[in-house]
């Protein structure tokens, strides 16, 4: 009778022995499944938060992108306007030169011309004489109508700088009343078309 009661009560140790290990291990299975879950989750999140970077670094990047090949476009049109300008700058010139300068073998013809009435004007004694202001009239109608097409006279005033792009210097002399370099006679009037010189003007001038 005893002995079948111990028996009984080490049978019954060794089954909640047996329960015990089970539940142990049922426990060590689920510890090790929740910790494989979370580092599930832990990668799953770092996925969506690089996701979530990118999407929101790709917008920006577009801007960016649109913003340059905005700037490349309004360099093109500003380089493009600048062009065209000075196409329509070069070609008002050309045309206005090409105007000025058509009557040049005229104007060339025509200063002699103007030489010549100088002369008649100035061999008048009589300046009341009827026919001096006959020919003063069409002189001074003449040179308007010349002046109007661009020819005009270079000015050489005596005591002023000479320049030798506009005057030739026929005669150099010593001069008590002007500096070295100064024009001190006119010999013959020059004259200019446009900034184009036709005659140069004839002058002495101081050393």
């Amino acid at each position: 009778m005893i002995k079948s009661d111990k028996d009984r009560l080490e049978k019954g140790v060794y089954v909640l022995d047996n329960e015990k290990k089970d539940n142990v291990e049922e426990l060590e299975e689920d510890i090790k499944d929740n910790s494989q879950t979370e580092d599930l989750n832990e990668e799953e999140l770092d996925s969506v938060e690089g996701n979530d970077e990118n999407i929101d670094s790709e917008p920006a990047f577009q801007i960016k992108k649109m913003e340059s090949q905005l700037k490349e476009q309004e360099e093109a049109f500003l380089r493009l306007s600048a062009e065209y300008s000075n196409f329509r700058r070069r070609t008002t010139e050309e045309k206005e030169s090409i105007g000025l300068y058509a009557n040049e073998k005229v104007m060339n013809e025509l200063i002699p011309v103007i030489d010549n009435m100088e002369r008649a004007l100035e061999s008048f004694e009589d300046k009341e004489n009827p026919l001096y202001k006959g020919v003063e009239l069409v002189y001074k109608q003449m040179l308007d109508a010349l002046a109007k097409a661009g020819l005009e006279e270079i000015p050489s005033e005596v005591g002023s700088d000479f320049d030798h792009n506009m005057h030739m210097a026929v005669m150099q002399e010593p001069s008590e009343d002007y500096e070295a370099g100064k024009i001190t006679l006119v010999l013959q009037k020059g004259y200019r078309l446009g900034k184009k010189v036709l005659r140069a003007s004839m002058v002495k001038v101081s050393n």
